[in-house]
């Protein structure tokens, strides 16, 4: 790449982190040039930003779309390819930095790619840490690879932990908006529709993570992730509903001090840490008034309303394979549940059958993990029908 430049890979180039990853990049040419840019289906956008940053490859998982693609950037000197072993090759490619945002337990893969070479990852998927989180947190030891999270959570503890004194530390604190429904009773949640769940009041994210949001699942796989990033116990892990997401998330000292990172819900702010990290680089999101927001509040979320964060803990106190069962029936339910075939509330109820179902799953390889991700995927699909044909 060119002299001087940060080399950089986008994996889920066209979703919501994607994107605002693709609007940082362009801001600063001088600073970035773009080795690899990896979309699941949406050629139309994926064309538009290689033609905008110039990549050596553009790649697409889905190979369905690969004519359109080819078709799209014939001329522009940019590589083209589809597939899973495309996406895998994208992310193997030597760009410094990762941006690892492939949503769900498809982006496993191709984030341990880059890890095994070294790279610094800017790690958006949260669900990679929660399906493997030892065998990858074993890889990026054995490789020195480096991970700066873009969750704005664990960005925000990542910010303010002391890595040099982490027997100092006390507990972390992750701060969680309570998603559309944080005041709705739970007898009227169960006629929320998929518009309803994914229309967050604060962030501006993809239909699955603003599910997640709602159901509070989100800060359930928040906390697998946070687990597993900074090496802390589940009990010293705080899940806290803070409506207006300025805290982003806080560490607490054993001398009495709470260090926290406070912002804009702009998920510009995490991306560009990771982004310029061990620098910084200048952002366009609106920066934070405190006076003119005038107050913040703190309360503590509802297991009643939320089961998905007891669900959480009880996957983390398990261990072994049920992590992995616990975001692979998420995934399915979330998909049910936007496609008009599962009610908002089953999401939990299919999550803890499958979990019950595998209580006792063990993983040991990759291998392990991707056959436990697969069984747990198809009981989940077999509940859903099982409780379709049960209410019809």
């Amino acid at each position: 790449m060119t002299e001087g430049k940060r080399s950089v890979t986008i994996l889920g180039c066209t979703g919501s982190v994607g994107c605002n990853t693709i609007d940082l990049v362009g801001r600063e040419p001088d600073r970035f040039a773009v080795e690899a840019l990896v979309a699941n289906r949406n050629v139309e956008k994926l064309a538009q930003q290689a033609l905008q940053l110039r990549p050596r490859l553009a790649a697409v998982a889905d190979e369905r779309v690969y004519p359109a693609l080819k078709e799209a950037l014939f001329g522009s000197q940019i590589a083209v390819a589809a597939g899973a072993a495309a996406v895998i090759e994208a992310a193997s490619r030597p760009a410094d930095w990762v941006m690892a945002a492939i949503v769900g337990a498809a982006g496993l893969q191709p984030t341990l790619a880059a890890i095994r070479r070294g790279a610094t990852i800017g790690l958006a998927n949260k669900e990679t840490l929660v399906c493997a989180g030892d065998l990858v947190m074993a890889e990026v030891k054995k490789a020195g690879a480096t991970l700066i999270p873009v969750d704005s959570e664990h960005s925000a503890i990542f910010q303010v932990f002391d890595f040099q004194q982490k027997e100092a530390i006390e507990k972390i604190i992750l701060t969680a908006s309570g998603g559309p429904f944080r005041t709705v009773a739970r007898q009227d949640m169960a006629k929320m529709t998929p518009e309803q769940a994914v229309a967050h009041p604060n962030w501006d994210m993809g239909a699955k993570i603003s599910v997640d949001s709602a159901t509070m699942m989100n800060k359930g796989l928040e906390l697998i992730e946070a687990h597993h990033l900074f090496g802390l116990p589940e009990d010293r892990i705080e899940i806290l509903v803070h409506p207006q997401s300025v805290v982003h998330s806080m560490v607490a000292y054993r001398d009495g001090s709470v260090l926290a990172q406070l912002g804009t819900p702009d998920m510009r702010t995490p991306i560009a840490y990771a982004l310029a990290w061990p620098q910084r680089m200048r952002t366009p999101g609106q920066r934070l008034d405190l006076a003119a927001i005038g107050s913040l509040t703190f309360g503590a979320p509802d297991p009643e309303r939320f089961p998905a964060l007891r669900l959480a803990r009880e996957a983390l106190r398990a261990g072994a394979g049920v992590p992995t069962v616990f975001n692979a029936a998420n995934e399915i339910a979330v998909q049910a549940f936007l496609e008009r075939r599962l009610g908002f509330l089953d999401i939990a109820t299919v999550v803890e059958t499958a979990m019950a179902e595998f209580s006792d799953a063990t993983i040991g390889t990759l291998d392990d993990v991707l056959r436990l991700d697969g069984e747990a995927r198809r009981f989940a699909e077999k509940a859903i029908a099982s409780h379709l044909r049960s209410d019809g």
